[in-house]
């Protein structure tokens, strides 16, 4: 894959292209700011982009708002966002760029590098168009749930597949996790939309939109 890393932490970035180059990849380019990110996608149109929240001058939302400038002007280049805490409005923020025009999107704890062939996957599923959230992301989603949650008609098993597939899980993945069949997740992901009222659309959409109204309530 042909891939942008934006991160102003000089030993992090400069990691990140020694484990992917070593892993068969191309890193197109490595820079520090927001705006660098934005030209190196406009430029280069990337596979993938992996990109720190915080950078400079601020070291708040920097990144964050470049990936959604580089998806405004590059629509559906996949984002990888990298943080070193939780951000659940971040995550919400990021999402809420996929609208119905798809594109890869993904948010992880930097933590979560260190584990190289679960980073390497979730990369990767990134890439393909996939939506990838930490774990610890989606456990603090429950904290936000109001009283007129959509999410309220879900079985706890429903909800279950529902976090599952907010984590970028397949259909098989999900399965395997909650060993079940395969046939059972399906007719629950197929319970989760109806539930939803989610319009009828290409599956991958419908997915899509399932994780947004999860991260919004």
């Amino acid at each position: 894959m042909r891939i942008v890393i934006a991160d102003d932490a000089v030993l992090l970035r400069e990691g990140l292209v020694r484990l992917l180059t070593e892993s068969g990849h191309q890193v197109v380019a490595a820079v520090g700011d927001g705006d660098a990110l934005v030209e190196a996608v406009v430029e280069h149109r990337p596979d993938v982009s992996i990109v720190d929240v915080r950078m400079p001058p601020s070291h708040t939302d920097e990144g964050l708002r470049a990936a959604v400038e580089a998806r405004r002007l590059v629509p559906r280049t996949p984002i990888l966002v990298l943080s070193q805490y939780v951000e659940v409005s971040y995550a919400d923020d990021l999402l809420a760029t996929t609208g119905g025009a798809g594109g890869g999107i993904g948010y992880l704890l930097k933590d979560r590098v260190a584990a190289i062939d679960e980073f390497l996957d979730a990369l990767l599923r990134v890439a393909g168009g996939g939506t990838v959230l930490d774990p610890e992301v989606v456990g603090q989603l429950f904290a936000r749930r109001r009283r007129d949650d959509p999410l309220r008609e879900l079985t706890p098993r429903e909800r279950e597949v529902l976090a599952l597939m907010a984590e970028g899980r397949s259909n098989t993945a999900i399965a395997r996790a909650l060993v079940v069949s395969d046939g059972a997740v399906e007719k629950h992901v197929r319970n989760i939309f109806t539930k939803l009222t989610l319009p009828p659309d290409t599956e991958q959409h419908r997915r899509v939109l399932a994780v947004l109204t999860y991260l919004r309530n």
